[in-house]
């Protein structure tokens, strides 16, 4: 009916940049005079964003793609979009449209420009099914993004990877390596600094990249310094960065800017050198471990984490042993670890397992039995500091505000909700494996 409310609903899978990627997707839709919902019944519209990176998220998007059958039958003039990495996967897509007729929008990862027309299309056009999976190389800027009106804010830099690790589908769905303006990062920088964003997280596949497509050699150094001087911008983070060419130059500015938190995510993948030329890293341990005591020399109170996969096809008992080595040596804040995942596609998935499940699963365990000593050992050492904290919200305990500090580390005090959005200093008073406690100076 003319002049009805229209409600949208955009589900998020994945990593930071589809966060951002539905962001922006949400601010098209606030355009197109949509009210925002998260209540699927209510909703006019609803996109999932998918991730192709691991099997578990893609089970559970068709699992919750198939839920929406009975909706879609209760109101048929509901749209229903799947967008992101896993509809850019030529399989994934045949897929959607051959058994699951109720999906009425396919779009991959580079569909952000055309989908305006392409949702008229659908809403104008009787029984008009969508599937767009272009390989379109420009980058879509000035978009209409719904940052939620929080403290923190992602901006991505720069889109796609040409580093082909053999286990990532990523290279295969996001396409090549593609840096936005330097100017246009730097107004979107601007722009959330006068909607009152106190932190900033530069996002890219391999921010170390930025700018190299445009002829730059020290572009991701350049712009970090560049983001440092925007006033009302207190923290600036970014991920990931690739240990095969982050610079001495990377590290000097961050050493020496006003802003850029002294927190480094440096994903090495696995400790062993033979693993990681099977995963194509183009680095081996002792150039991994000379980037880390670089870092370290330059900011002492760096805080370190990083990304780990167990269970690489061909990893053995004695590959694993060399990644706990690693472990033990750096001493990461914390770290993201998975269990090995087939993509189809990808030069890893034509690789036999070494290894059986329950190898693998015991394995897991132990690594995160490692780590949560090595996190608690270096928790416990900020008891007593005082530490300054960016407040993100209440947390679950009644009277209690979550914050983080520098580190990234998240510190739970007792305050009021005033304190939201701004920045405090703590005491730390008790240390735990995944937190501290503190309390309001």
């Amino acid at each position: 009916m003319a002049g009805e409310e229209k409600f949208a609903l955009v589900e998020t899978y994945g990593c930071q940049q589809n966060v951002n990627d539905s962001q922006k997707y949400e601010g098209i839709l606030m355009e197109m005079g949509y009210t925002l919902t998260t209540d699927r019944e209510k909703a006019d519209f609803i996109m999932f964003n998918t991730c192709a990176v691991r099997e578990n998220a893609e089970k559970k998007v068709f699992g919750n793609i198939g839920a929406l059958k009975h909706l879609k039958a209760k109101k048929p003039d509901m749209v229903i979009a799947i967008a992101g990495c896993m509809s850019q996967q030529e399989d994934v897509s045949k897929r959607l449209k051959s058994k699951y007729p109720h999906v009425d929008m396919i779009l991959g990862t580079r569909a952000m420009a055309t989908f305006p027309a392409l949702l008229e299309k659908v809403l104008t056009e009787e029984k008009c099914r969508v599937i767009e999976r272009q390989e379109i190389d420009y980058i879509c800027e000035n978009v209409p993004t719904n940052y939620d009106g929080g403290c923190k804010a992602f901006v991505s830099i720069m889109y796609g990877c040409n580093n082909f690790c053999t286990y990532c589908i990523v290279p295969y769905v996001r396409g090549r390596e593609r840096s936005r303006s330097m100017d246009a990062v730097l107004s979107e920088c601007r722009l959330l600094a006068e909607k009152g964003v106190k932190e900033i997280t530069l996002l890219g596949q391999n921010v170390n990249s930025y700018g190299k497509d445009m002829g730059m050699t020290e572009g991701f150094a350049t712009l970090l310094s560049e983001v440092d001087k925007i006033e009302g911008i207190e923290r600036i983070r970014f991920m990931s960065s690739h240990p095969k060419d982050i610079s001495h130059k990377v590290l000097e500015v961050m050493s020496e800017s006003r802003h850029i938190c002294h927190q480094l995510h440096l994903p090495l993948q696995s400790g062993s050198d033979k693993l990681l030329r099977e995963m194509n890293r183009v680095y081996n341990r002792e150039r991994y471990l000379s980037i880390v005591n670089k870092a370290k020399a330059l900011m002492p109170d760096l805080a370190i984490t990083t990304d780990i996969i167990v269970g690489f096809p061909t990893e053995t008992e004695a590959d694993f042993e060399d990644t706990i080595s690693m472990l033990k040596e750096v001493k990461y804040d914390s770290i993201f670890s998975f269990i090995y995942s087939r993509r189809e596609g990808t030069p890893a998935a034509k690789m036999d397992f070494v290894s059986t499940e329950e190898e693998i699963k015991a394995r897991f365990d132990r690594l995160l039995e490692v780590q949560n000593a090595i996190s608690y050992e270096l928790n416990k050492k900020c008891e007593g500091e005082i530490q300054e904290v960016l407040v993100e919200g209440i947390s679950k305990e009644d009277g209690v505000l979550t914050s983080r500090n520098y580190a990234n580390k998240i510190v739970n005090f007792p305050g009021d909700e005033s304190l939201v959005g701004k920045i405090v200093k703590v005491k730390i008073t008790r240390a735990q494996t995944w937190i501290l406690l503190g309390e309001l100076l």
